[in-house]
Protein backbone atom coordinates (compact mmCIF):
# COMPACT_ATOMS: atom_id res chain seq x y z
CA UNK A 1 0.00 0.00 0.00
CA UNK A 2 1.58 3.04 -0.86
CA UNK A 3 2.58 6.35 1.44
CA UNK A 4 -0.33 8.46 -0.62
CA UNK A 5 -2.85 5.70 -0.43
CA UNK A 6 -2.10 6.16 3.76
CA UNK A 7 -2.44 9.55 4.15
CA UNK A 8 -6.16 9.85 2.63
CA UNK A 9 -6.84 6.52 4.65
CA UNK A 10 -5.97 8.17 7.62
CA UNK A 11 -7.94 11.72 6.67
CA UNK A 12 -10.91 10.07 6.10
CA UNK A 13 -10.79 7.69 9.24
CA UNK A 14 -9.72 11.33 11.24
CA UNK A 15 -12.77 13.19 9.25
CA UNK A 16 -10.40 15.88 8.32
CA UNK A 17 -10.09 17.99 5.31
CA UNK A 18 -6.85 18.23 3.61
CA UNK A 19 -5.97 21.43 2.73
CA UNK A 20 -4.88 22.12 -0.81
CA UNK A 21 -2.10 25.07 -0.56
CA UNK A 22 -2.07 28.06 -2.27
CA UNK A 23 0.57 28.42 -5.74
CA UNK A 24 2.78 31.47 -5.79
CA UNK A 25 2.05 34.03 -7.95
CA UNK A 26 4.86 35.00 -10.48
CA UNK A 27 5.61 36.95 -13.27
CA UNK A 28 8.90 37.45 -15.32
CA UNK A 29 10.25 40.42 -16.86
CA UNK A 30 12.83 40.56 -19.93
CA UNK A 31 14.77 44.00 -20.29
CA UNK A 32 16.48 44.22 -23.18
CA UNK A 33 19.47 46.68 -23.22
CA UNK A 34 20.37 49.75 -25.64
CA UNK A 35 23.83 48.86 -25.88
CA UNK A 36 24.30 45.17 -24.72
CA UNK A 37 27.93 45.14 -24.88
CA UNK A 38 28.73 47.64 -22.46
CA UNK A 39 28.57 47.51 -18.71
CA UNK A 40 24.56 48.05 -17.13
CA UNK A 41 23.54 49.11 -13.72
CA UNK A 42 20.39 48.19 -11.49
CA UNK A 43 18.58 50.15 -9.21
CA UNK A 44 16.19 48.52 -7.01
CA UNK A 45 14.60 48.29 -3.56
CA UNK A 46 11.81 46.41 -1.48
CA UNK A 47 10.13 46.87 1.73
CA UNK A 48 9.28 43.66 2.05
CA UNK A 49 11.12 40.44 -0.19
CA UNK A 50 14.49 38.97 -0.61
CA UNK A 51 16.99 40.22 -3.67
CA UNK A 52 18.54 37.83 -5.25
CA UNK A 53 21.16 39.11 -8.40
CA UNK A 54 23.16 36.64 -10.14
CA UNK A 55 25.52 37.54 -13.26
CA UNK A 56 25.12 35.55 -16.42
CA UNK A 57 26.27 35.07 -19.78
CA UNK A 58 23.18 36.91 -21.38
CA UNK A 59 22.60 40.20 -22.94
CA UNK A 60 19.75 40.95 -21.26
CA UNK A 61 18.42 41.47 -17.41
CA UNK A 62 15.64 38.98 -16.43
CA UNK A 63 13.09 39.07 -13.74
CA UNK A 64 11.59 36.32 -11.83
CA UNK A 65 9.40 37.93 -9.71
CA UNK A 66 7.32 35.38 -6.47
CA UNK A 67 4.86 36.32 -4.07
CA UNK A 68 3.49 34.07 -1.17
CA UNK A 69 0.38 34.61 0.28
CA UNK A 70 1.14 35.71 4.06
CA UNK A 71 1.15 32.85 6.53
CA UNK A 72 -1.84 34.97 8.61
CA UNK A 73 -4.29 35.13 5.50
CA UNK A 74 -3.76 31.42 5.15
CA UNK A 75 -4.30 30.23 8.83
CA UNK A 76 -7.12 32.45 8.59
CA UNK A 77 -8.77 31.11 5.64
CA UNK A 78 -8.10 27.46 6.74
CA UNK A 79 -10.27 28.87 9.78
CA UNK A 80 -12.98 30.32 7.93
CA UNK A 81 -13.25 28.75 4.25
CA UNK A 82 -14.01 24.86 5.03
CA UNK A 83 -16.08 23.38 2.55
CA UNK A 84 -16.01 26.42 0.14
CA UNK A 85 -13.65 26.78 -3.17
CA UNK A 86 -11.24 29.85 -3.82
CA UNK A 87 -12.39 32.31 -6.95
CA UNK A 88 -8.76 33.47 -8.24
CA UNK A 89 -9.06 37.16 -8.20
CA UNK A 90 -6.70 37.85 -10.88
CA UNK A 91 -4.54 39.83 -8.68
CA UNK A 92 -0.70 39.74 -10.06
CA UNK A 93 2.54 41.26 -9.03
CA UNK A 94 2.46 44.74 -9.40
CA UNK A 95 6.05 45.32 -10.69
CA UNK A 96 7.80 47.23 -13.80
CA UNK A 97 10.87 48.18 -14.86
CA UNK A 98 12.28 51.36 -17.12
CA UNK A 99 15.70 51.07 -19.25
CA UNK A 100 17.58 54.07 -20.56
CA UNK A 101 21.04 53.70 -22.26
CA UNK A 102 21.81 50.29 -19.92
CA UNK A 103 20.58 51.32 -16.42
CA UNK A 104 17.73 49.62 -15.56
CA UNK A 105 14.77 50.69 -12.55
CA UNK A 106 12.84 48.18 -11.04
CA UNK A 107 9.55 49.34 -9.22
CA UNK A 108 8.01 46.84 -7.15
CA UNK A 109 5.00 47.37 -4.77
CA UNK A 110 5.84 45.13 -1.92
CA UNK A 111 4.43 47.50 1.15
CA UNK A 112 1.64 45.00 1.37
CA UNK A 113 3.24 41.96 1.02
CA UNK A 114 6.40 40.25 0.48
CA UNK A 115 8.16 40.59 -3.38
CA UNK A 116 11.02 38.21 -4.04
CA UNK A 117 13.40 38.79 -6.77
CA UNK A 118 15.43 36.54 -8.39
CA UNK A 119 17.78 38.57 -11.13
CA UNK A 120 20.13 37.90 -13.90
CA UNK A 121 21.96 40.39 -15.42
CA UNK A 122 25.24 40.47 -17.42
CA UNK A 123 28.78 40.16 -15.52
CA UNK A 124 29.65 43.87 -15.72
CA UNK A 125 26.98 45.44 -13.98
CA UNK A 126 26.66 48.11 -11.09
CA UNK A 127 23.85 47.26 -8.71
CA UNK A 128 22.09 49.35 -6.51
CA UNK A 129 20.18 47.17 -3.88
CA UNK A 130 17.76 47.97 -0.64
CA UNK A 131 15.35 45.73 1.49
CA UNK A 132 13.92 46.42 4.32
CA UNK A 133 11.78 43.42 5.94
CA UNK A 134 11.40 39.39 5.26
CA UNK A 135 14.71 39.01 2.88
CA UNK A 136 18.17 38.78 2.82
CA UNK A 137 19.97 40.30 -0.32
CA UNK A 138 22.48 38.01 -2.45
CA UNK A 139 24.70 38.68 -5.27
CA UNK A 140 26.77 36.25 -7.20
CA UNK A 141 29.20 36.80 -10.38
CA UNK A 142 29.12 40.37 -11.05
CA UNK A 143 31.78 42.76 -11.57
CA UNK A 144 30.85 46.59 -10.95
CA UNK A 145 30.10 49.15 -8.35
CA UNK A 146 27.70 47.60 -5.37
CA UNK A 147 25.74 49.25 -2.81
CA UNK A 148 23.91 46.74 -1.08
CA UNK A 149 21.83 48.35 2.00
CA UNK A 150 19.36 45.75 3.98
CA UNK A 151 17.57 46.20 7.90
CA UNK A 152 16.34 43.00 9.14
CA UNK A 153 18.27 40.60 7.07
CA UNK A 154 21.71 39.20 5.57
CA UNK A 155 23.89 40.51 2.84
CA UNK A 156 25.71 37.61 0.90
CA UNK A 157 28.08 38.84 -2.14
CA UNK A 158 30.30 35.76 -3.28
CA UNK A 159 32.51 35.56 -6.69
CA UNK A 160 32.28 39.45 -6.92
CA UNK A 161 34.69 41.84 -8.45
CA UNK A 162 35.04 45.33 -8.29
CA UNK A 163 33.83 47.73 -5.20
CA UNK A 164 30.76 47.01 -2.70
CA UNK A 165 29.89 49.46 0.00
CA UNK A 166 27.53 47.28 2.46
CA UNK A 167 25.53 47.96 5.53
CA UNK A 168 22.52 46.13 7.35
CA UNK A 169 21.18 46.42 10.70
CA UNK A 170 19.90 42.81 12.13
CA UNK A 171 22.10 40.06 10.16
CA UNK A 172 25.76 39.06 9.19
CA UNK A 173 27.49 40.14 6.05
CA UNK A 174 29.58 38.19 4.01
CA UNK A 175 31.84 39.17 1.08
CA UNK A 176 34.10 36.67 -1.37
CA UNK A 177 36.08 38.75 -4.03
CA UNK A 178 37.60 37.48 -7.05
CA UNK A 179 38.93 41.08 -7.93
CA UNK A 180 39.02 44.47 -6.04
CA UNK A 181 39.49 47.82 -7.71
CA UNK A 182 42.61 49.51 -7.40
CA UNK A 183 41.64 52.88 -5.85
CA UNK A 184 38.35 52.65 -4.82
CA UNK A 185 37.65 52.70 -1.41
CA UNK A 186 34.84 50.30 0.57
CA UNK A 187 33.00 49.73 3.65
CA UNK A 188 31.10 46.99 5.09
CA UNK A 189 28.88 47.79 8.71
CA UNK A 190 26.15 45.77 10.59
CA UNK A 191 24.85 46.62 13.89
CA UNK A 192 23.80 42.96 14.63
CA UNK A 193 25.76 40.47 13.18
CA UNK A 194 29.39 39.64 12.09
CA UNK A 195 31.26 40.69 9.05
CA UNK A 196 32.84 38.31 7.25
CA UNK A 197 35.39 39.32 4.13
CA UNK A 198 38.07 37.65 1.34
CA UNK A 199 39.87 39.35 -0.67
CA UNK A 200 42.72 38.32 -3.47
CA UNK A 201 45.61 37.75 -1.63
CA UNK A 202 47.40 41.05 -3.73
CA UNK A 203 44.97 43.38 -2.32
CA UNK A 204 46.12 46.92 -1.08
CA UNK A 205 44.06 48.38 1.46
CA UNK A 206 44.46 50.76 4.42
CA UNK A 207 42.24 49.14 7.39
CA UNK A 208 39.79 50.83 9.50
CA UNK A 209 38.39 48.50 11.74
CA UNK A 210 36.04 48.21 14.86
CA UNK A 211 33.90 45.91 16.56
CA UNK A 212 32.57 47.04 19.98
CA UNK A 213 31.50 43.10 21.15
CA UNK A 214 33.37 41.31 19.05
CA UNK A 215 37.21 40.67 18.04
CA UNK A 216 38.72 40.95 15.34
CA UNK A 217 40.41 38.15 12.82
CA UNK A 218 42.74 38.15 10.19
CA UNK A 219 45.22 35.40 7.90
CA UNK A 220 47.18 39.13 6.31
CA UNK A 221 50.00 40.49 7.28
CA UNK A 222 48.29 43.71 8.71
CA UNK A 223 50.46 46.31 9.45
CA UNK A 224 49.03 47.63 12.39
CA UNK A 225 49.28 50.93 13.69
CA UNK A 226 50.01 50.78 17.09
CA UNK A 227 50.18 54.61 18.02
CA UNK A 228 48.16 55.78 20.33
CA UNK A 229 44.29 55.97 20.22
CA UNK A 230 43.69 59.50 18.27
CA UNK A 231 41.35 62.31 20.35
CA UNK A 232 39.02 64.61 18.88
CA UNK A 233 38.35 67.93 20.54
CA UNK A 234 35.18 69.71 20.00
CA UNK A 235 33.72 73.01 21.56
CA UNK A 236 29.72 73.68 22.04
CA UNK A 237 28.75 76.12 23.96
CA UNK A 238 31.74 77.26 26.21
CA UNK A 239 32.32 73.78 27.00
CA UNK A 240 35.16 71.30 25.45
CA UNK A 241 34.35 67.98 24.78
CA UNK A 242 37.11 64.83 24.06
CA UNK A 243 36.33 61.70 22.62
CA UNK A 244 38.40 58.93 22.11
CA UNK A 245 38.84 56.74 18.60
CA UNK A 246 39.25 53.55 19.31
CA UNK A 247 39.52 52.14 15.41
CA UNK A 248 42.10 49.73 14.79
CA UNK A 249 44.51 51.28 11.86
CA UNK A 250 46.29 49.04 9.21
CA UNK A 251 48.03 48.34 6.07
CA UNK A 252 47.68 45.81 4.04
CA UNK A 253 50.47 45.12 1.20
CA UNK A 254 51.46 48.47 2.37
CA UNK A 255 48.65 50.11 1.90
CA UNK A 256 45.64 51.53 -0.80
CA UNK A 257 42.09 53.07 -0.35
CA UNK A 258 40.43 52.93 2.95
CA UNK A 259 38.32 49.49 3.49
CA UNK A 260 35.78 49.96 6.64
CA UNK A 261 34.51 47.55 8.62
CA UNK A 262 32.35 47.71 11.86
CA UNK A 263 30.27 45.81 13.43
CA UNK A 264 28.87 46.38 16.96
CA UNK A 265 27.50 42.76 18.08
CA UNK A 266 29.68 40.88 16.13
CA UNK A 267 33.22 39.78 15.14
CA UNK A 268 35.18 40.70 11.83
CA UNK A 269 36.90 38.24 9.90
CA UNK A 270 39.12 39.39 7.08
CA UNK A 271 40.62 36.44 4.77
CA UNK A 272 43.16 35.49 2.54
CA UNK A 273 42.01 34.19 -0.35
CA UNK A 274 43.61 30.88 -0.86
Amino acid sequence: MTNLLLIIIALLLTGATPVIAQSDTKEQLVIPLTEPNKPGSLDLGLINGFIHVVGYSGKDVVIDAASNPRASTRNEERNNTSGMRRIPTGNGLDISAEEKNNRVRVNANSHQKPVNLTIKVPQRFSLKLSTVNNGDITVENVNGELEINNVNGAIELTNISGSAVANTINGDLKATFKDVSANAPMAFSTLNGRIDVTLPASAKANMKLKSDRGDIFSDFDIDVDKSQPKSTRSAQSGMYKVSVDDWVYGKINKGGPEFMMKSMQGSIYIRKAK
